[in-house]
């Protein structure tokens, strides 16, 4: 059984379906149907909500997400507010923005932008977060026909307005403790949901020995965090899954902590919450993660997620492959350690024995004369999946590039290293000859295919580009004339 808040009250769900999506389960089992299905898929954001999840103080932090990829199970114990808790007075500052700017035509996509810009609203009660912010909030919600200039209009004029609704409204958690209190008596400890007749199986443990004695039981059971990906086989491809266990719930695979010269990230811990520790050291990140999928995405996706997809494009491999990024992995015979380039042995095809999971990532902190480049390329700036990503770990030593690691996502079955470039690049000076000597080096580290995002062609010729990009970078005079886009 599964307990959390819905607009204030108290719901519980003790049989339905696991591959139920927050959305459907809004839509067809409670008739709120003011969040609305547009892609199915995490990309329009039609289906924007909030969750609210209590952390360790017990203090609810609130996050808008995608509900069609959120699956129904992994509510237990948060607090959900669709887009009908606003139907109450008072109305938030949203709302009447979006209709004084002109905001909305068809409205369609009308409640998931108000449900964004609502959870920016709460998550800067004490600053107006600046156009930036606004943006990178708005990021992934489409809209068809308005155009996006008076939606950003409205969104400016809300944020600098306060919103005081009463302990009785739907969403006053947003504003007070109330929400706390009344999730602070739902049980902490492990999990289950189940369809009925023996249906499908939702398991979510709160402890690693629960995942891990779950894991041995039921060796053939799918792992899910923040189902970001995995939830397209359900929506996309309408297939029923069959056993399901969640990680997001497991405390030893949440957080972040420095090790003496190593950051340790949990498997299950999200973008969001660990791009900011992650970037103070490698600010390379930061540009990156701001553009892996939407702010909904990364509040949801782990960085486990992302690494056990094994996705030749997926955004996070590249750079730890660079930066020789270690896994822990775990499972019914223990832990082991594994560097994360080794873990990749062909299209979705990993170093995973039945049973095991990701538990952590450690990834080694900077040393003098280190730098980290990272560059995606895709056809439209957010929101959008990488024909190319480079990451280039360079160390410079007097100017002589005395180690170098090179790692392109998009050019093989696999996140890969390019050790001929490398070698072009290793003991030579860090200028134009020699980034061309390593930029024709890739066609022979790699052989890309053509596909809907990008040409072999093209591919290789981008590769090249991104290193010649890093050096005009790394030169002060130029790296001060460029835009924060260009970094990007």
């Amino acid at each position: 059984m599964i307990e959390f808040l819905l607009n204030g009250r108290m719901e519980k769900v003790d049989q339905a379906d696991p591959n139920l999506s927050v959305l459907e389960w809004l839509r067809t089992k409670m008739r709120l149907t003011g969040t609305k299905e547009g892609c199915a898929s995490g990309d329009c954001g039609a289906c924007t909500v909030i969750t609210g999840t209590p952390d360790q103080t017990g203090k609810i932090h609130y996050q808008a997400i995608n509900s069609c990829i959120t699956l129904l199970g992994s509510l237990h114990g948060k607090e959900l507010i669709t887009v009908e808790a606003f139907q109450q007075e008072p109305g938030h500052p949203a709302q009447t923005c979006m209709m004084e700017k002109h905001g909305a035509q068809c409205g369609f996509c009308t409640p998931g932008i108000i449900m964004s810009l609502i959870a920016l609203h709460a998550n800067h009660q004490s600053a107006t977060p600046d156009d930036h912010k606004l943006l990178e909030a708005l990021s992934g919600n489409l809209c068809r026909c308005t155009g996006y200039r008076p939606i950003v209009d409205a969104g400016r004029e809300a944020m600098v307005q306060a919103w005081s609704p009463d302990a009785s409204h739907p969403a006053a958690g947003l504003k007070n403790d109330r929400s706390a209190n009344a999730l602070a008596s739902i049980h902490t400890g492990g999990i289950t949901l189940k369809a009925a007749n023996d249906g499908p199986r939702f398991d979510a443990p709160a402890s690693l020995a629960e995942l891990r004695e779950l894991r041995s039981r039921f060796p053939e059971s799918r792992l899910v965090a923040g189902s970001t990906d995995l939830a397209l086989e359900i929506t996309q491809q309408l297939q029923t899954l069959d056993h399901l266990i969640s990680v997001e719930r497991v405390h030893e695979l949440n957080g972040c902590r420095r090790d003496n010269d190593e950051l340790v990230i949990g498997a299950a811990t999200p973008y969001e919450a660990f791009r900011k520790p992650l970037s103070e050291l490698w600010p390379a990140f930061n540009p990156m993660l701001e553009r892996l999928g939407s702010l909904q995405i990364r509040n949801r996706g782990t960085l486990g997620g992302n690494i056990a997809n094994a996705s030749p494009i997926g955004d996070m491999p590249p750079p730890l492959i660079a930066l020789a990024a270690t896994l822990v992995l775990d499972g019914p015979d223990g832990a082991r350690k594994l560097p994360v380039e080794a873990f990749f042995h062909d299209y979705k095809q990993t170093d995973l024995k039945p049973g095991e999971f990701i538990h952590s990532i450690r990834i080694p902190v900077p040393k003098p004369g280190e730098k980290l480049f990272i560059y995606k390329v895709s056809k439209r700036l957010d929101d959008d999946i990488s024909a190319v990503l480079g990451a280039f770990k360079i160390t410079l030593e007097a100017g002589i590039v005395s180690d170098c690691r090179l790692a392109f996502g998009g050019m093989a079955a696999t996140p890969a290293r390019a050790r001929e470039a490398e070698a072009a690049l290793r003991g030579a000076r860090w200028d134009e000859a020699s980034v061309k000597a390593a930029a024709e080096a890739l066609s022979r580290d790699f052989n890309p295919l053509s596909d809907v995002r990008a040409s072999a062609a093209y591919r290789l010729q981008i590769a090249g580009n991104l290193l010649q990009r890093a050096l005009l970078a790394s030169d002060p005079l130029v790296r001060d004339a460029l835009t924060v886009t260009d970094y990007a």
